[in-house]
Formats: C-alpha cells, sequence, structure tokens
C-alpha cells in the first residue's frame, strides 16, 4: 500500500514552502506530488487530462511531479500503474489542493473508490494555517473552517508576526474546532519529516487522542487513551458490566463558549467538536441503529468522528471512524484487566446538534 498524506491551507499559508523542502531534504525516499489544480466547486469531470505523459516531471533527486486537470482517482490509478509496470519509482504520494479547496471530497476518494482503496493507504491529512491571517479566514471562508476540522495535524506558520496572546487565542480556536489535531507551530516550512508523514490518521486504532487542554475544560479532563493495539478481526464474548451504575455519558464542553471562556465569545464558528464519555456499555444494536441514522441524516455535516468503545458482551475495545458518511470499524485490543472500560467517541462537525447526538447515545447504553 501507497501512503498518502494530503496537504491542505487557504492561499498564503506556506503550503509551496513546506513542499519545496520536502522535495528538497535528502530523506531518501521518492515522492511523488500530485498538485490539485481545482478545489471541489470547480472540478469539470468532463475535462481529463490531454496528455498524461507531458504533465509528469521526474525530479533529479528521484521524485516526481504532477499536475491532475480532471479526476483524481483517475490520475492515482496511472501513477499506480506506472509503479507497477517500472515506469515510475516512488515510495509515497503527497497531495497539494488549492488554496480554496475543501479536502473532503479528496479524503473521500480514497474510500469511495475500490481500486484506489486497494493501492493507496490514506496517512493523514496536514493543514497549514497563516497566523497572521488566520482570524479573518476562519471568519469569512467555510472553507477554511473546514480545512482545520478535517486535519489529523495543525501547522501553524508565520507566528513571528503575531504576539504571544494572539498566538494562545488562535490555538484556542483551532482547539475547539479540532481536537484531535495536535498543533505545532512551524517557521519557513521547517517542520521535521516524522512530523508530516506516517502519522495514521486514518488508521483504525485504539489511540484516540484528544488535547488534553480541551478536555480540562471538562471536569474529566485526564481521561485520554494511550493504548497502542493492532485491530484483529475475531470476536470475543465474555461476561459483561452492565449492571455498573456509576458514570453516566458525559460530553466535555466545545465551541459553544462558556463563562471562563468569555474572551473568545466573538468568533462563532460553524465548526465544532465535542468529545462523548461514558464508562457505561453501550447496546452495540442500539448503537449501531443510532449511529446509522446519525450518518444517514447529518452525514455531510459531519467532518471527522472517531471513538474507542466499550460494548457489552465483547471483551475487546470497539473502534470506528469516519469521513462524512463514510465509517468504518473494527475490533482491537482486549480490555486489560487494569483498564478501566470506558467509551470515547469526538465528532468534529458544522453546527452538529450537540444535545440530540449526546441524548440518542446516552439512550444506546445497556
Amino acid at each position: 500500500m501507497i501512503p498518502v498524506t494530503i496537504l491542505t491551507g487557504f492561499l498564503g499559508s506556506g503550503k509551496t514552502t513546506l513542499l519545496k523542502r520536502i522535495l528538497n531534504e535528502k530523506h531518501g525516499m521518492k515522492i511523488a506530488v500530485i498538485e490539485n489544480e481545482f478545489g471541489e466547486e470547480n472540478i469539470d469531470n468532463e475535462i481529463l487530462v490531454q496528455d498524461a505523459d507531458e504533465q509528469i516531471i521526474q525530479m533529479s533527486n528521484g521524485c516526481i511531479c504532477c499536475t491532475i486537470r480532471g479526476d483524481l482517482a483517475r490520475v492515482l490509478g496511472d501513477l499506480a500503474a506506472k509503479k507497477t509496470s517500472g515506469e515510475l519509482d516512488f515510495d509515497r504520494v503527497v497531495i497539494e489542493t488549492t488554496g480554496l479547496a475543501n479536502p473532503g471530497p479528496v479524503a473521500q476518494t480514497f474510500f469511495m473508490d475500490n481500486e484506489i482503496a486497494d493501492q493507496f493507504l490514506l496517512d493523514a491529512i496536514i493543514t497549514l494555517v497563516d497566523a497572521k491571517h488566520a482570524n479573518h479566514q476562519l471568519d469569512e471562508h467555510e472553507v477554511v473552517q473546514r480545512q482545520v476540522g478535517f486535519a489529523d495535524r495543525l501547522f501553524v506558520t508565520k507566528s513571528d508576526l503575531i504576539d504571544e496572546k494572539t498566538l494562545g487565542d488562535l490555538r484556542h480556536r483551532l482547539l475547539h474546532m479540532n481536537p484531535r489535531a495536535a498543533i505545532k507551530v512551524v517557521n519557513f516550512g521547517e517542520a521535521d519529516i516524522k512530523e508530516i508523514f506516517d502519522l495514521r490518521g486514518f488508521n483504525l486504532n485504539s489511540k484516540l487522542e484528544i488535547d488534553p487542554d480541551f478536555l480540562a475544560e471538562d471536569d474529566h479532563g485526564h481521561a485520554h487513551a494511550h493504548s497502542h493495539a493492532h485491530a484483529h478481526d475475531e470476536h470475543g464474548n465474555t461476561h459483561d458490566h452492565a449492571d455498573c451504575d456509576h458514570d453516566h455519558g458525559e460530553c466535555a464542553h466545545e465551541g459553544h463558549d462558556h463563562s471562563h471562556d468569555h474572551h473568545h465569545a466573538h468568533h462563532d464558528d460553524k465548526i465544532k467538536s465535542f468529545v462523548f464519555r461514558s464508562d457505561r456499555p453501550f447496546d452495540p444494536n442500539k448503537l449501531e441503529d443510532f449511529l446509522g441514522g446519525i450518518l444517514q441524516i447529518y452525514g455531510e455535516r459531519l467532518l471527522r468522528y472517531k471513538g474507542v468503545l466499550y460494548m457489552k458482551g465483547v471483551d475487546r475495545k470497539v473502534v470506528f471512524q469516519g469521513v462524512h458518511q463514510m465509517m468504518g470499524s473494527d475490533l482491537a485490543a482486549k480490555w486489560q484487566p487494569v483498564e478501566k472500560k470506558n467509551s470515547k467517541m469526538v465528532f468534529i462537525g458544522i453546527e452538529l446538534p450537540q444535545d440530540l447526538i449526546t441524548d440518542g447515545l446516552n439512550a444506546c447504553l445497556a
């Protein structure tokens, strides 16, 4: 499987600077770069690449660059075929979207097209945020909020142009939109390669990292999982703990600004996130029905979501995650005797009905 990184960010956020650095660094990797010229709004599927050969440029360090003027799935298919035939040699793919592009449809390509899903593994979406202009861009352009909401990692650029307080406020704002993504301040595209590749943001595993500062605003700010389990496919049934009556499902606060949070209240972002947690097990059938309904109704408004679940009658952790309506789930490691069994879920989306989803999840508890 060829790993793919999607690089996104608004106009002027520094994507090209970062990309040049990736391509010029001596890391020994052969990288195919796809520059996606059109945003989601103006891709015309009738426009196909006139002459694919002329658009693929082989660079001196073994990297390849090509420009898409049409369908991403077809270009990826062409690259994979050329790699298989030995015509091109590369280890991974970086897709640079235009500054106006919503990364959602690009990410969905890797789940909707079976041939692509068999050959490519979507590793992560990295979003660059221009510290100097971020607040204005987030206020004015929903696509910038979407770029933040989809991210597995956020790189804040041009931080030298703002003061510490403005940077702190921006970090807080980004955190409420997406507590899943680690936020890293980078200057002049100087990010460590290890912070760009092999992040495994789309892997189905029982590692659910949510920024602890986000959780700290909730009373139970210490809960975030550190397990490194691999998914298995066998079912294991043991006795359940449905009779435990302590702790009902709880929600960490999200973007609805609370009293301790008043100095951020002037940004009413459409994209917000919330966390659901419970020590009680879920009833598997009820939860499946409820999540199916939520995805059907709110799928387009759900950007990213992930959970590590404690299910009644299952001795393994159940993990799920998704983009829009595309959800995958699997069984992960067994609950260890020392572990406290609980469920954690994070939802990132556009004007999601938090109370409705929380009440519905509570109703699915055994």
